[in-house]
């Protein structure tokens, strides 16, 4: 088990859920307790866990039965974005009130981004803040989405419009959670990863590329590395700028150009990530920002990953035009962005990026047009 701690920030790395109520005990400053004391139920009078159907099959009763609780709720939700709602959202807030959840109860997010964002936003909200503990089960989570305190639900094509920065108490990672999880799930998250290379850490990049076929295979030792490397990267720089005023803006390479294209082609956000973070390579490299032999080592590790790098349109009729209309106007809407501009987070350099906010549209919609499977 390793930790990563810091002023904002409280991360657990594990291999099994067996120490999770020592864990919990331990982040609420409870001491000289013999592990049979371990009840969740003598620091949280309720408990309820929110999941969705495919962890709920998969997880649930796993992570149930190696912990200590009595007092325990489950509230299981669809798979994917539609369950970032306001109406699930409020669906929730009453079963809470129903089954009379406290300022002394908790809330246990199991799951992916989805529910992690869910149910974080329902901690934040909720008799205006209980504590929310956060167990990522997907690639995605694990490394990105569970650590920091973002939370929220969307409306419409606007990602995560509605939310709030609301820090969990733990963020406890079980690296073999993901061994039940779909390769192109894990294959997705990998995305995540690969962005940490490009904005914090040459050396991490080296490790994805000179180890992609055991990290493939899922192998305990890689996970565990890529996991600890990635999730640290992101708990620095979230105590430097937890309100992404500044530093943590970075952790968006790529997110502006992916948003436009998950909402509108429904794909995953791993996938959606690593086309974006295509689209802004291009970028760069048109503006003479970075050189093609660093382009070339970002399209040689997508393709070890077996990561998208264009996106396409099923089932519809309209011209790439239209498409990237579209795209684009979808990326205006960001909440990002700001004084009427486009905050594009660009390489310029190894491990680096930059806020970039002067490119001409024109220019922007040739690179979305470029990317786009017609």
């Amino acid at each position: 088990m390793d930790k990563i701690v810091n002023n904002i920030c409280n991360v657990v790395v594990d291999s099994t859920y067996e120490s999770f109520g020592r864990v919990v005990y331990e982040f609420n400053n409870k001491q000289n307790c013999v592990d049979s004391d371990f009840n969740i139920n003598n620091i949280y009078d309720k408990v309820l866990i929110i999941t969705d159907k495919n962890v709920y099959n998969a997880q649930l009763h796993k992570f149930i039965d190696k912990i200590n609780v009595t007092s325990i709720y489950e509230y299981v939700v669809e798979v994917g974005e539609a369950s970032k709602t306001i109406d699930i959202y409020e669906q929730i807030i009453k079963y809470c009130i129903t089954i009379n959840l406290t300022r002394k109860s908790l809330i246990i997010a199991l799951g992916g981004g989805v529910v992690g964002d869910l149910a974080g936003f329902i901690a934040a909200t909720y008799m205006r803040g209980i504590d929310v503990i956060q167990i990522p089960t997907s690639l995605l989570a694990q490394v990105d989405s569970s650590v920091g305190g973002k939370c929220g639900i969307n409306i419409g094509n606007l990602k995560n419009i509605i939310g709030a920065f609301y820090q969990p108490k733990i963020s406890y990672i079980n690296v073999n959670a993901l061994k039940t999880l779909p390769e192109e799930e894990f294959i997705s998250g990998m995305a995540e990863v690969i962005k940490y290379g490009f904005i914090y850490d040459n050396q991490l990049l080296n490790y994805l590329i000179e180890n992609s076929k055991q990290i493939l295979n899922r192998e305990s030792e890689y996970l565990l590395y890529i996991i600890k490397r990635s999730v640290s990267i992101k708990a620095d720089i979230v105590e430097q700028d937890e309100k992404e005023g500044g530093l943590r803006k970075i952790l968006n390479f790529g997110h502006t150009f992916a948003h436009g294209v998950e909402k509108l082609c429904g794909i995953s956000h791993g996938y959606a990530v690593s086309i974006g973070m295509n689209m802004a390579f291009k970028l760069s490299l048109k503006e003479n920002l970075i050189s093609q032999e660093y382009y070339n080592k970002f399209l040689k590790v997508c393709e070890l990953y077996r990561l998208p790098l264009k996106f396409e349109l099923h089932n519809s009729e309209s011209n790439t035009e239209f498409i990237a209309n579209e795209v684009l106007n979808i990326m205006k809407s960001d909440k990002k962005n700001s004084f009427g501009n486009m905050n594009l987070i660009l390489p310029i350099d190894i491990q680096k990026v930059e806020e970039i906010n002067t490119i001409e549209e024109s220019k922007i919609l040739n690179i979305i047009k470029e990317c786009h499977n017609a």
